[in-house]
């Protein structure tokens, strides 16, 4: 009988000797108050009726937690750019799309746009609602025919983007500066229909070195999202959505892209960090972007740089441009086939407070 007690209450006496720990170590502070009677008799104790402030999870993100890992070449460098030396980082905590934005995600953004309605009802955000016109925020269609020589893109040119077939299939034909469209409209979308007295954090691009970090998925050094250094799983079946062989499309299960749901999540949670389609990050692109920013949070920035730092590979890509580190651009107007994107948020407070609920945030 006495050592079921224990049993029982072990866990909480666990717990509250971790507490006491984290508390000695400084990493539980009081908090501070503030008092409408104090500050009437002289003291500051700050503006008084402000509560702490908590930042749930938004629907489809996950919750990458800080850490530091090893950016850069996870292999040998067989196209020798010599632009991904390794170097180690520390990424703060992040939200970040458990899957790239999907076609029928990215067309509530543009029938927001043509409808001109950017909320359900009386806006609970003071900030004016983005201005776009429907022409520039339309995905490219005819990138099907005008990305490949003598192919027949023609069925997925009228049928990929306004198809319910291909609702839950990554959004392509869209540049860079349309991604970042996107996430101008979801930051107001989120904060002018939510009741909170305070807005989120914007919805954004995620960094180079974030994107590495979230693609690695925990692991220290990974040439894929899984690990590697292999393709396959024990069953014989490939991992991600890619070019095999020499004019194989298919072996992987899907000729061009796969649904934004399929193959097994990285450890973070995170689906298609190879292959698929390749995905826009923020930064510009330098061969020596790396070696000149700095080792937390690092982000490259170039005033008139075009060319903008694209990642993970795609469904028409060789195994090499699936690799955790490997590096490629494109300009930033330029819209293919090939190219998607999906949207990180910063996490404001510290990483062992990140609430992972996805409910609504409550008044706060």
């Amino acid at each position: 009988m006495y050592k079921k007690m224990i049993s029982r209450f072990f866990p909480v006496i666990a717990m509250l000797l971790t507490a006491s720990f984290l508390q000695g170590c400084g990493l539980f502070g009081k908090k501070g108050s503030a008092s409408e009677k104090d500050n009437r008799r002289g003291e500051v104790t700050g503006v008084a009726k402000r509560v702490g402030w908590q930042q749930n999870l938004p629907i489809d993100m996950v919750a990458v937690k800080a850490g530091t890992f090893w950016m850069g070449q996870a292999d040998e460098d067989i196209a020798t750019t010599q632009s991904a030396f390794n170097r180690q980082v520390t990424i703060s905590e992040f939200y970040m799309d458990k899957y790239e934005v999907s076609n029928n995600k990215y067309r509530q953004f543009v029938e927001a746009v043509r409808l001109g309605e950017y909320s359900y009802s009386t806006p609970t955000t003071l900030k004016d609602p983005p201005q776009f016109n429907l022409d520039e925020v339309l995905p490219d269609t005819t990138v099907w025919t005008s990305s490949f020589s003598y192919h027949y893109g023609d069925p997925l040119m009228e049928f990929y983007f306004d198809h319910p077939a291909f609702d839950n299939y990554p959004v392509v034909g869209v540049s860079w500066e349309q991604a970042n469209m996107y996430c101008e409209w979801r930051t107001y979308h989120m904060n002018a229909n939510d009741k909170s007295n305070y807005e989120m954090p914007p919805f954004r691009l995620p960094t180079e070195a974030e994107w590495e970090y979230a693609a690695k998925g925990g692991k220290d050094v990974a040439k894929y999202p899984w690990g590697g250094p292999y393709l396959k799983n024990k069953r014989g079946c490939l991992m991600a959505n890619f070019k095999p062989g020499r004019g194989n499309y298919i072996d992987d299960g899907f000729s061009y892209t796969a649904p934004v749901d399929v193959y097994a999540p990285n450890g973070f949670g995170l689906y298609n960090m190879a292959g698929n389609v390749s995905e826009w990050v923020l930064d510009d692109y330098s061969e020596v972007g790396t070696a000149l920013t700095w080792d937390l949070d690092p982000k490259f920035t170039k005033e008139g740089e075009s060319r903008k730092v694209v990642r993970g590979g795609s469904w028409k890509d060789i195994a090499h441009y699936l690799e955790t580190s490997t590096r490629t651009y494109e300009y930033q107007d330029v819209k293919t086939a090939h190219i998607g994107f999906r949207t990180t948020m910063t996490f404001i407070g510290r990483s062992g407070s990140m609430n992972v609920s996805n409910n609504r945030r409550r008044q706060r």
